[in-house]
Order: structure tokens, then sequence, then C-alpha cells
């Protein structure tokens, strides 16, 4: 069986990061038709195009979507962010941003007396809702009276089916069957409300052997950093899911190793590295590859490839503890981007 994968490359390290992904997925076996897409700061300063409605629906037809970063130094903040990847998120309905925070054997932590056996956790962030849905607007802009609002937009609907996944991926995992419910329901009393009685209400009437935590937002940060081993799965509204799992990839090693999905499981699914385009390294053969590696792994783990998938976490697994990885940072690997992918492929 083959799979139609779309792969946008992006800005800055991107390419660089996605070859090694594309290099260490080839070494699986798993058969990929690939079609690369331009999509991002050079294209739109060229032709003043993010995503045209044509390639939206090409996109459609695809597997699946193999990101490597967007963001471009010439490009003003929220242009590319807005019109590819949030467009991209809402036009395909890809709900669920999957973050899974593991630290690895080898892996520098920065927590104290913290090691694999304690990081070891996955965050389902609501991905089309809240904050992020675009509602709001100004009046009297530019004018000592300007007002401005943002509508943090929640439907039950939407809060249900992310609580939905999340209950069945803990019994996926089936590591300590319980699910964290993560949001600030003794302040925003409305909309974290719906997800209080979402959350409760189906967890009773379809989940009662997962078991049910609750933890307020500011908290659990503090319990990431003092106790991480609590976890097993969050689920968790759009923006604090964006703001707890960045958090989440420090203590697992850093932006070097961190991917993510964004996933619509009847649809088109699209996987990334979760770090950003980090211009100025662009061309340098610096930028660790680890967290475009992680996600290709990701891909092939949603495409239904469980085998091909081990066998990269495997591999990762074992490029870090060679000792020859030294660090995920950039610049201070002690090899270059396209040496880590080889030695992550010659693994696989």
């Amino acid at each position: 069986m083959s799979y139609r994968i779309a792969v946008l490359p992006g800005d800055g390290t991107g390419p660089e990061v996605v070859r090694e992904g594309l290099k260490v997925l080839a070494a699986t076996g798993v058969k990929l038709d690939l079609k690369h897409l331009d999509l991002g700061g050079e294209r739109y300063k060229k032709t003043g195009d993010i995503l045209p409605d044509s390639v939206l629906e090409e996109l459609r037809g695809f597997d699946a979507i193999y990101l490597g970063a967007i963001g471009h130094p010439d490009v003003e903040p929220g242009i590319l962010e807005k019109g590819l990847l949030l467009r991209l998120r809402f036009e395909l309905d890809q709900y669920i941003n999957l973050r899974p925070v593991k630290l690895y054997p080898g892996v520098d932590c920065p927590l104290k007396d913290k090691g694999p056996a304690d990081i070891d956790f996955v965050v389902v962030r609501e991905n089309t809702e809240g904050l992020y849905s675009g509602m709001g607007g100004f009046q009297y802009k530019g004018t000592p009276h300007e007002t401005s609002t943002q509508v943090h937009m929640t439907t039950r609907f939407g809060a249900e089916r992310a609580i939905r996944y999340a209950f069945d991926l803990t019994r996926k995992r089936n590591h300590m069957k319980q699910l964290h419910l993560v949001a600030k329901t003794n302040v925003l009393t409305f909309v974290h409300d719906t997800w209080w009685r979402a959350f409760n209400e189906v967890g009773e009437a379809d989940y009662p052997d997962i078991k049910r935590e609750y933890a307020h937002v500011d908290a659990t940060t503090m319990w990431f950093v003092k106790n991480p081993e609590w976890f097993d799965v969050i689920v968790v509204e759009n923006m604090f899911g964006d703001i707890i799992t960045d958090l989440g990839a420090m203590i697992q090693g850093g932006m070097g190793i961190a991917a993510g999905g964004n996933i619509n499981p009847q649809g088109v699914s699209m996987f990334e590295p979760i770090g950003g385009s980090a211009p100025k390294y662009t061309g340098q053969n610096v930028i660790c590859p680890l967290a475009a590696i992680e996600a290709g792994k990701m891909m092939l783990a949603h495409l239904g490839e469980e085998d091909a998938a081990a066998r990269i976490e495997a591999a990762v697994v074992k490029a870090l503890e060679s000792g020859k990885i030294r660090s995920l940072s950039a610049g201070k690997m002690g090899m270059g981007t396209s040496e880590v992918g080889d030695l992550v492929a010659s693994l696989v």
C-alpha cells in the first residue's frame, strides 16, 4: 500500500529538517507517494498567495501532510500563521492538536532528579475553537477610546469531541488510565463550565474505566515542573494547550525533539516539529532534525503503520544513547543536521 503525502517544507530551516525526516521515513520501507508544495513566506513574497483555494482543495485528497516550519523574517507576524496554519486547521477540521511529551534516555532534562520514567504523557489540545477562532474586532481603532475584543468561542460539540478523543487515547495508551481536564473553571465560569460538564458527563456515561482528574491551568504549570509523573493524558482548550505544550517541550529536552500532529480522525491530518522556522540558522546544517523525524513517526502511526513508527522511535533512542549527539540545541549537536538524519536512518 502506498500513501499520498503532501510535503510542505516551508520557511527557514523547515526544508532542512524535512529532508532528514523524509530520509528516515524512506528507511522504514513504507511506500510514500510524495508531492512537494511551495507554501510559505517565499511564495507569499513573490506572488502574494498564502493558501490558494485550488491548493487547499488539492490537499483534501492526500492521506496526510508533512510540514517543516512556517515563519519568515520579511513577512509581518500573523499573516502566514493565520493565512496558512490556522486556515489549514480550520478548513481541514483538524480539531485535535496532539502533543506527546516524552523524555528519552540520553536527553538532558532541566528538572532536578527527573528521568524518562517521570516524563511520559500526552496533551490533547482542542485545535479549532477558543480564542483562536478569530471572533472579535476593534472599535475606534487608533483613537484614545480604542476598544478591542477577542471572543473565546466554545461549543459543546467542539469540547465533547476533543474530550472523547482524549478518553479513547487514554484507553489505548493503557498506561495510568487517567485523564486530566486542564482549565480555569474558577474564573472562566462560562466556557470552562461547558468543558467541565462535558468532561464529567461523557466520562460517567461512556468511560467508567478511566479515572478523571482536574487541574487549573496555572497549577498545571507548577506540576509539570514539580511532579510531571502525575500525568498520563491531558485534555485542554486551545490557548491554554498552546501554552502548556511549550513548557512540555522544555521538560522533554527542548524544541529540537518536540513534535506534534494536527489531527482530523476522519480526514487529512498534518504533522510537524513544533519549533519555529529559526531563520538565523537557515542553510548552516546546524539545526536538530529529531523533532521533524518524530513528526514523521507520528504520521506513520496515524496512518496505521505502527511497526514502522516503533522502529523510528527505537532508532531515535539508539541514536541518543550512542553519545554521538551531544546536545539538541542548534550548533551544539556535535554533528550536522544531515549527519543526525543519516545516523537515525541507519538505525531504523
